[in-house]
């Protein structure tokens, strides 16, 4: 088999910009704030920097770097943010042969940083022009599939999942918010192909209707729902994870120091898919999955989460094999498992 893993969604040009804005009290977002940027004057920004970006790129690298043989199929511009991204993943070892151009612009985000948190403005651009006709199928060819569709591509999933199931590939997910919102009817009847499934408790709470502090309920509609594994993270109180079976619940490890927490989430999902893939687990039936290989995957996806939120961008401090074994800081992490009655 040529791939290991075919990650399959965005590939974007990611700005950082390091800000002081003063803030203000904005009870309609998450944080309760909101930044104060006063129109027709120059702000000033701390510092500057470019990296690649997207869910697919972000899930690629980590993949690459934990020694598996990766390609990335999405869509790019005609343009040096596209030419940009294509370098950096050849140089991160992973295959563009699955790229293909558009004559809409890269997609494109930049973050405003500051105090830990981050604001994001994103372009989808060619993205959303990303299509399956005239696909040769076999060349996506892959023990697994590592899907995220931002923008309109969404509407792609069960296509996606149909391929799958002809060819035999586990297939992981990580739902975009059009998933959650426009096409959330759709998405719960894809979930019967899907065998490993990524969330943050919003998400969860969206996709089966019932708030996250029901967190039983939670767990119990969606793994109905599904064949696999289903982990729904938590930020800093950790992650919960179900195969039907057990159900793990583990913290994270303490951070040296969070610079920026862009691409937690691609970090943990690419990485739990990765340890899933070294223990040769694939979860296709539920209740079945080897507990051990659960909460390897759990500490491997735990682990490259944290060494993420480190280092500015989604991808700079992703972890290799060798450091990931090698790292006396993760060698171990709690992890409470508990049978499903």
């Amino acid at each position: 088999m040529k791939f290991d893993i075919v990650t399959i969604g965005s590939t974007t040009r990611d700005a950082f910009f390091k800000t002081e804005f003063k803030t203000v009290k904005y009870p309609k977002t998450p944080t309760g704030k909101a930044y104060l940027i006063p129109i027709g004057e120059k702000m000033g920004v701390k510092d500057v920097y470019f990296t690649l970006g997207g869910n697919a790129a972000n899930a690629a690298v980590t993949f690459s770097r934990q020694g598996y043989k990766t390609a990335v199929f999405t869509r790019v511009g005609q343009d040096v943010a596209g030419e940009e991204v294509r370098r950096r993943l050849k140089k991160e070892g992973i295959s563009t042969e699955l790229v293909s151009t558009s004559k809409l612009p890269t997609a494109y985000s930049v973050l405003l940083l500051q105090n830990g948190e981050r604001t994001i403005l994103s372009y989808h651009g060619a993205i959303d022009e990303f299509s399956l006709n005239n696909i040769n199928w076999q060349k996506l060819k892959a023990r697994w599939w590592y899907v995220s569709l931002p923008g309109e591509s969404y509407k792609l999933l069960g296509k996606l999942l149909a391929a799958a199931k002809k060819m035999n590939i586990s297939v992981a997910l990580n739902p975009s918010f059009k998933h959650l919102t426009q096409g959330r009817h759709e998405l719960i009847k894809s979930l019967k192909g899907v065998s490993f499934l990524v969330l943050n408790e919003g998400e969860a709470a969206a996709l089966t209707g019932i708030s996250f502090k029901k967190e039983a309920e939670v767990f119990k509609k969606i793994d109905g729902l599904m064949p696999g594994i289903v982990a729904v993270t938590s930020g800093s109180k950790g992650v919960t994870v179900s195969d039907g079976k057990f159900v793990y619940k583990a913290g994270i490890f303490k951070e040296k120091k969070v610079v920026d927490r862009t691409g937690a989430g691609d970090a943990f999902g690419s990485a739990f898919v990765a340890g899933l893939l070294r223990r040769e687990e694939y979860c296709r039936v539920k209740g079945i999955c080897n507990p051990n290989n659960i909460e390897y995957a759990i500490r491997l996806a735990t682990a490259n989460a944290t060494a993420t939120v480190e280092e500015f961008g989604a991808t700079e401090g992703s972890l290799t094999k060798r450091e990931f074994d090698s790292a006396s800081r993760f060698k171990s992490l709690k992890i409470l498992k508990k049978k499903i009655i």
